[in-house]
C-alpha cells in the first residue's frame, strides 16, 4: 500500500481511508509499525481537532450520552469522531465491541465516524494506539474527536495525556458514589456530568450533582483552569437536556485556555510524553525477538537453580542487548 496516497485519501475525508489508516496504527506487526510511521509523517502537522476524553463507571450511559452529544453537534454542522474502547478478555483476548450497534442513529450520521477498538489489556482505559488513531481522525478534518475509555479508574487517567478536556460521566447515587470514585481521576476530571437527571431520578442527580461541586471545591486550584472549573453540571442524554450547556461549559474552557497559552504548553507536554512511551514500547518489543527469548529463557532458568544472582542476570540480559 502507497502511505503517500493512503495520506491523500484520509485528508480528502475518505471514511474508507481513515478506517483503513486506523487499522495500520493499530496493527502490531514490525512491517505495519513502519508503514504506520511513513503514514503519519505524511500527514499534516497543523490540524488539531478538540480532543474531548469522557470516562465514566459501567451503565452509566456514556454511549447514550456520546450519541445524543454527537448529534447536537453534526446538528450543528459540526464533523465528529468517536473512538470507543472496549475492554478486551485477558483469556481469549477477544473484545464485544458493541459500541457502534449502541449508537445506531450517530453512526448513520454523514457527518460522523465511530471507531471501536479493543483495549488489548493495554493499561489507561485506552488501545495503545488510540493517539495515532486521533492524529488521523485530525487529518481527515473532523472537528470534536471523543475518546471514550473503558471505565473509572486511576489507570484511565492516561485519556487525560491525549485529551484537550475530560468529562467525567456519573450517575445519581447516594453519598457511596463519591467514595467509590478515585481522586485521582477527580483531578484530572474539567467537567463532571451526572447523566440521567431525568424523571424519579432528578432529584437524586441534583443532590449527586452538589455533593461533586462541593467536593471539586476542596481540590487544590490547577493553574489552567479558571475561574469556576472544574465543575459538576446535570444532563439528561434520554432527553437531550443539558447537553448545549455542556458544551457552552467545554467552549468557555478551552478558550480561556488558548487565550492564556495553556492549550499550546498542555500539546507540548502531551507530544513529549507520547514521544517516551514510544520509546518504551519500542524497547519492549526488542524483548520478543527470538534471540532475546532464547537468551530470556536460559537465565531465568539459571535464576531458578540458583546459580545466577537475578540481579546479576538481568545486568547481563540488559548488557546482551545493547549489543
Amino acid at each position: 500500500m502507497d502511505m503517500d496516497d493512503l495520506a491523500e485519501r484520509v485528508v480528502a475525508g475518505e471514511r474508507r481511508a481513515l478506517a483503513q489508516a486506523i487499522t495500520l496504527v493499530e496493527s502490531g506487526r514490525a512491517d505495519h509499525r513502519e508503514s504506520a510511521a511513513r503514514l503519519l509523517a505524511a500527514l499534516p502537522q497543523d490540524s488539531q481537532a478538540l480532543r474531548i476524553g469522557l470516562s465514566g463507571t459501567p451503565g452509566v450511559g456514556k454511549s447514550t450520552f456520546i450519541e445524543s452529544f454527537g448529534m447536537m453537534l453534526t446538528g450543528q454542522g459540526k464533523r465528529v469522531a468517536v473512538l470507543a474502547v472496549d475492554p478486551s478478555s485477558s483469556r481469549s483476548g477477544g473484545s464485544i465491541l458493541g459500541d457502534k450497534t449502541r449508537m445506531d442513529l450517530l453512526s448513520r450520521d454523514p457527518n460522523a465516524f465511530i471507531r471501536p477498538s479493543p483495549s488489548q489489556t493495554h493499561l489507561g482505559g485506552v488501545a495503545r494506539r488510540t493517539r495515532e488513531a486521533v492524529r488521523l481522525c485530525e487529518a481527515a478534518g473532523y472537528d470534536v474527536v471523543l475518546i471514550e475509555t473503558v471505565g473509572v479508574g486511576q489507570s484511565e487517567t492516561v485519556v487525560a495525556e491525549m485529551s484537550d478536556v475530560f468529562l467525567l460521566l456519573l450517575a445519581p447515587a447516594g453519598g457511596d458514589e463519591l467514595q467509590g470514585v478515585k481522586r485521582g481521576i477527580m483531578e484530572m476530571a474539567d467537567v463532571i456530568v451526572v447523566n440521567k437527571a431525568d424523571g424519579d431520578l432528578k432529584a437524586a442527580a441534583s443532590r449527586t450533582c452538589a455533593d461533586y461541586a462541593g467536593a471539586l471545591r476542596l481540590l487544590r486550584k490547577r493553574e489552567q483552569d479558571p475561574a469556576g472549573f472544574p465543575k459538576a453540571m446535570m444532563v439528561s442524554a434520554l432527553q437531550e437536556q443539558g447537553l448545549d450547556e455542556t458544551w457552552e461549559a467545554l467552549l468557555e474552557l478551552v478558550n480561556w485556555r488558548r487565550e492564556n497559552g495553556y492549550w499550546d504548553q498542555t500539546r507540548a507536554t502531551q507530544a513529549r510524553y507520547w514521544f517516551l512511551e514510544d520509546v518504551k514500547q519500542r524497547l519492549l518489543a526488542q524483548l520478543e525477538t527470538t534471540q532475546a527469548r532464547k537468551a530470556l529463557r536460559d537465565l531465568s532458568d539459571q535464576v531458578a537453580e540458583g546459580t545466577v544472582d537475578p540481579a546479576v542476570a538481568a545486568q547481563t540480559f540488559v548488557e546482551k542487548l545493547g549489543h
